[in-house]
Order: C-alpha cells, then sequence, then structure tokens
C-alpha cells in the first residue's frame, strides 16, 4: 500500500529546454549531480536507488517509485541521517510540461509531518534555480560560438551566405532592438541587414572578451571597426536564446 503524504509544498519554473533534455537531468548520474552536488547518484527505474550528497556533506537516500519517460519522477527522500526528515517519510514529485518557451517543471515535496514544508521552501527554491542553471549551461554550451555567428552577420557582405546562416542562427520571429534597429522576424531583420551592408559598406563588427551566459540570457560585447581598421564603435548586446538554441532577441547597447 502507498503510503499517504498529507503535507506538501509546490514550486513551478520553465526552463528554456525542451523535456526530453530536462528529463536527461533526473535520469544520468552526471547531471543528476551537477545540480546536486558531486558524488550523487540515482538508478532510474522503479525501485532504483537515489542518493544525493549535498556539498556540505549532508546525505539523502531514497528509492524511485514512479517515472515516464519524459514526463514525470518520483522518489522517496529522507536524510541519511534520520533528521529533519526520516528516510522514507517524504516524497517528490515532478511533472514536465512542453511549452511555448520549452518546458515547465512542477514540483511537489509531500510530507508526512506539518514541520516539514517551511523547512524545505527555500531549500527547493535554491535547489531548482541550480537546476535550471545546469541544464542551460549544456543546452547553451556554444553561446560565444552563437555571438560571433552573429557578429559575422554584420561583417559578411555576401547576400546568400548571410541569408542561409539566419535560418540556422535565428528564430523566425527574431527581435532586434538598439539605437538603429527596432526589428521583428528575420525577413524583416534579412533587408536590415541588406542595408547596413549598402550604406556601411566594409564595416566589421567582432566580439570583444569572454560572453557572460545565465539561463540562456547571453550578454557579449562588441567593436565595429570600418574598412580602414578605424574603430567607430563600441558596445555590449544581450541575447536571449530558445529551448531550441537559436536566437530569439538581441539588445544592443553602445557605450559612450
Amino acid at each position: 500500500m502507498t503510503q499517504t503524504f498529507p503535507h506538501y509544498l509546490d514550486r513551478t519554473i520553465v526552463i528554456s529546454a525542451l523535456p526530453d533534455t530536462v528529463f536527461q537531468f533526473f535520469t544520468d548520474d552526471t547531471r543528476w549531480a551537477a545540480w546536486w552536488g558531486a558524488g550523487s547518484t540515482i538508478d532510474p527505474q522503479p525501485g532504483g536507488r537515489v542518493f544525493i550528497r549535498y556539498p556540505n556533506g549532508i546525505e539523502v537516500v531514497g528509492e524511485v517509485t514512479g517515472i515516464e519517460r519524459p514526463a514525470h519522477l518520483s522518489f522517496s527522500y529522507g536524510f541519511a541521517s534520520g533528521t529533519p526528515v526520516a528516510p522514507g517519510q517524504s516524497r517528490v514529485v515532478i511533472r514536465l510540461e512542453p511549452v511555448s518557451e520549452g518546458t515547465r517543471l512542477h514540483l511537489r515535496h509531500e510530507f508526512a509531518e506539518p514541520g516539514s514544508v517551511h523547512e524545505h521552501v527555500q531549500g527547493w527554491r535554491y535547489q531548482l534555480s541550480l537546476f535550471g542553471n545546469a541544464v542551460a549551461n549544456e543546452v547553451h554550451a556554444d553561446a560565444a560560438a552563437i555571438a560571433d555567428r552573429w557578429f559575422s552577420l554584420w561583417s559578411n557582405p555576401a547576400t546568400e551566405a548571410r541569408d542561409a546562416q539566419l535560418q540556422t542562427l535565428a528564430a523566425p520571429n527574431v527581435a532586434m532592438r538598439d539605437r538603429f534597429s527596432l526589428i521583428v522576424g528575420i525577413a524583416d531583420l534579412r533587408e536590415h541587414l541588406t542595408a547596413v551592408h549598402r550604406f556601411m559598406p566594409g564595416m566589421a563588427l567582432t566580439r570583444e572578451g569572454d560572453v557572460r551566459h545565465c539561463q540562456g540570457v547571453v550578454l557579449a560585447d562588441w567593436v565595429a571597426r570600418s574598412q580602414d581598421g578605424q574603430v567607430r564603435g563600441k558596445g555590449t548586446n544581450v541575447f536571449t536564446l530558445s529551448a531550441l538554441n537559436r536566437v530569439e532577441s538581441v539588445t544592443g547597447f553602445w557605450h559612450p
């Protein structure tokens, strides 16, 4: 008979990744440990062992009580020490739902005792933040290359090559905004790029320094040089990447 846990907390987050990708972070030891702590493992089958070792050395044990790829995972959860929750005295239920932004994750942690609920609210707020970052870091591991490909569009005068690159780089409804742009959609962006190369021939845009990435948002500094190599401007672009790792939007800031 399945034990009943009458007290619970709920948390819902949206992650910019497809459900199949998100689910791998519940079924692969390396990915599981990426958001729990080194040494954490999971055997993704009914009755499989769940082991969590937090970075501070605290250990949690449990077993998988239900799994349906890539939509559902449940497992028992209790501290190896017996406190504040004994092994088998709580259950974690996770459901994944595909949405336009990627994946909506619903988490419910059920407890036998009401006092345990409040003790875990901030813990899950923090842990799912680590989870979201772990997924995004893998999905957008090539963030620097994406920024470089975007900047190359403004440096490449070959129309056909730019158009081909746009199809794989940008989302169909890509938006771009800066001091000289208010663009929505690939078709509008294509014409805008053509105008750039007509009115500013030989202008080259390149990245300066490392990119900064957090959960699908990428910051990249750039420098614009004229055909004779003179610096004509500097700035920072803020990229938003989609669950398919394409550019959804770009906001450009020109430096004084």
